[in-house]
């Protein structure tokens, strides 16, 4: 009785959630917010009226852009590089998307988590997912996910709420994914909101392929170590 009560609350909490934020979106539609956040010039031009307040629109627009996906943050990114510096500007950006990344994630324990458990087919891969190792292997996946620009920062945010990772493994993972990432979009926020798509295409490689750079090493460096175990 007392598991189906908790139960029942944690739908009515993740379902408050969602609704919340789907009038929210609702709300940046009507407004025309929404198309203010989709273009840079604008979008700096309007922070940079906020004043003091500028910093806490940027970590509050981050963690609406991570935890509603159809809401762009490389934008907001690049404006809080070019608006506030590197060091700032990485700041604010990793706050936001640090806290917007643990909202969706415990949005989907609440709500996904149990519902997938109850599947007889998928408990048995939660299951060994639960296990040291594995937790060890997804900590690494959510850490390497938040190198690359390119991979959905929300999306894997909820599915790895789906999945038993710890909720403090995947803050850690994350926040020590995010740093980099936000470091260098945040440095060379001028040149992105300047840049045409392909210019943008470019630079955003650039910076997956630098902050990928020490992972890839190590992997090469692992794999040639066992392979030299294994031979001898």
């Amino acid at each position: 009785m007392a598991h189906k009560l908790r139960l029942q609350q944690r739908l009515v909490w993740g379902a408050s959630a969602l609704i919340g934020l789907a009038v929210l979106y609702w709300a940046l539609m009507e407004t025309g917010a929404l198309s203010i956040l989709a273009d840079k010039q604008a979008l700096r031009e309007w922070v940079n009226q906020l004043g003091l307040w500028g910093p806490l629109a940027i970590i509050g627009l981050m963690v609406g852009a991570i935890v509603m996906s159809p809401i762009p943050s490389g934008p907001i990114a690049m404006v809080a590089g070019a608006t506030y510096g590197p060091f700032w500007g990485t700041l604010y950006v990793v706050i936001g998307a640090e806290a917007g990344a643990l909202i969706a994630f415990c949005i989907a324990r609440l709500l996904g988590y149990e519902a997938a458990n109850r599947w007889s087919h998928i408990r048995p891969v939660l299951t060994w997912l639960g296990k040291e190792r594995s937790q060890t292997g997804i900590m690494l996946i959510v850490f390497a996910s938040r190198l690359v620009p390119f991979i959905s920062f929300d999306a894997v945010s909820y599915a790895a709420g789906l999945t038993p990772l710890a909720f403090w493994r995947f803050l850690v993972a994350t926040l020590a994914g995010v740093i980099p990432t936000a470091y260098m979009i945040a440095a060379f926020g001028e040149a992105f909101i300047t840049a045409d798509s392909r210019g943008m295409t470019v630079i955003l490689l650039l910076i997956s392929g630098i902050t990928l750079l020490p992972i890839l090493t190590k992997l090469v460096w692992v794999w040639q170590r066992n392979r030299k175990n294994r031979s001898s």
